[in-house]
């Protein structure tokens, strides 16, 4: 009997999917666990995707997106990210999460190791298991305000290091990074003579520091960097995203878009058209409904004396529950979710270091908000 290729047991399941798995064979569910906008997608958005189909736009495209799609995107990354780019650095993805998997297929192969945060998103690990490469684990530390540190990444890098990940804004710990501090991790990966994969799929929700792309810092041609459609225009289930290269990649490209996808949906690639250069003001909507719902949160948890991180950005919060876990805050999702119908993402979903905490989305209502943070166990007072 044929057997699967040995590395591929090694991809961890999504301890998020687990929950929401879970949650679906319950009922009377207040699901805060997936990061999924709460708010519909804007009318004119919903119409280019109609109007292709009416119109029968539904053959291939060029393997890196519709020419106007393309351009579209070169324009705001100057614009609005300080990226300068030609077309042929520009590749339309399914989603950030396939634009994510491309870039490290293009850069690590068998053996390599790959830097990547801790707490962190969940595909970095599984993505780079995939391909049977390493992921090392960078931890970010409350004492350090949840950011990265040289003297971390220093301290595990080796000569089989090929690549760092960053992700700003983060998910799922709502953390910003500062310009000087991605300066310093972009100097750190020129002295090891690494590449950079940048996640920005929350770009447009920052709170407090403004959000900056490490690529319009980059002198070299070392940073790819993902960009997604579905959280700042609702667009979770339509797939589009977008992978930025650096220059002189173009037929590389070409070949491995061929090869995994050939092209994105059609009719999708006309509604990110619409999305990217129409009218903006459901995105402004629903980012002052994200602030206020942080504003919510983060008044509810005070009072109740529950320990957060103060988000700088995406619409998340990091929650710690060490006094009620019990050092194993994923089975305790479970159970909190089975007797208190409140879906969490446990912390331990997204590495070793988010033991005793959980991940809030706060894109959802105010009373999902309300009924779920009150039926968090808060720490017991000491007189």
């Amino acid at each position: 009997m044929p057997f699967l290729a040995p590395h591929i047991p090694l991809v961890p399941a999504s301890g998020i999917r687990r929950i929401f798995n879970l949650a679906l064979q319950l009922d009377g569910i207040t699901s805060l666990a997936v990061g999924e906008p709460d708010v519909p997608v804007a009318p004119h958005i919903a119409a280019a995707a109609k109007q292709a189909w009416d119109d029968d736009e539904t053959n291939y495209t060029d393997n890196g997106g519709i020419p106007a799609l393309r351009a579209a995107i070169v324009e705001k990354l100057a614009r609005e990210n300080s990226i300068r780019v030609d077309v042929e650095q520009v590749w339309v993805t399914v989603g950030a999460s396939q634009g994510l998997h491309q870039a490290m297929h293009l850069l690590l192969a068998a053996g390599d190791e790959v830097l990547v945060p801790d707490p962190g998103y969940t595909t970095f690990t599984m993505s780079a298991r995939m391909i049977d490469a390493t992921p090392v684990p960078y931890s970010l530390k409350p004492e350090n305000g949840f950011l990265p540190t040289i003297e971390e990444l220093e301290r595990l890098v080796t000569d089989r290091t090929r690549v760092l990940i960053v992700n700003s804004p983060s998910n799922p710990l709502g953390t910003v990074i500062p310009k000087a501090n991605l300066q310093e991790l972009l100097d750190f990966a020129r002295r090891h003579d690494l590449w950079v994969i940048s996640d920005e799929v929350y770009e447009y929700f920052t709170w407090a520091e403004p959000h900056v792309s490490i690529a319009s810092l980059d002198r070299d041609g070392r940073v790819f960097t993902a960009f997604s459609l579905s959280k700042t225009y609702a667009m979770t289930g339509i797939r589009v995203g977008y992978l930025v290269t650096p220059p002189g990649l173009a037929e590389t490209m070409r070949t491995v878009q061929e090869a995994s996808i050939s092209c994105v949906d059609t009719p999708a690639q006309y509604a990110a058209i619409a999305a990217i250069t129409g009218d903006h003001s459901h995105v402004v909507a629903a980012r002052e409904h994200y602030r206020e719902n942080i504003v919510l949160a983060t008044e509810l948890l005070d009072k109740r004396g529950i320990r957060y991180l103060q988000p700088n950005g995406a619409f998340y919060l990091w929650i710690d529950v060490s006094h009620a876990t019990g050092g194993d805050v994923a089975s305790w999702a479970e159970t909190f979710l089975v007797y208190n119908r409140v879906a969490v993402a446990p912390g331990s979903a997204f590495g070793r270091s988010g033991e005793g905490w959980i991940r809030i989305c706060l894109a959802a209502s105010a009373d999902d908000i309300v009924t779920g943070l009150s039926r968090l166990p808060a720490p017991a007072v000491t007189l």
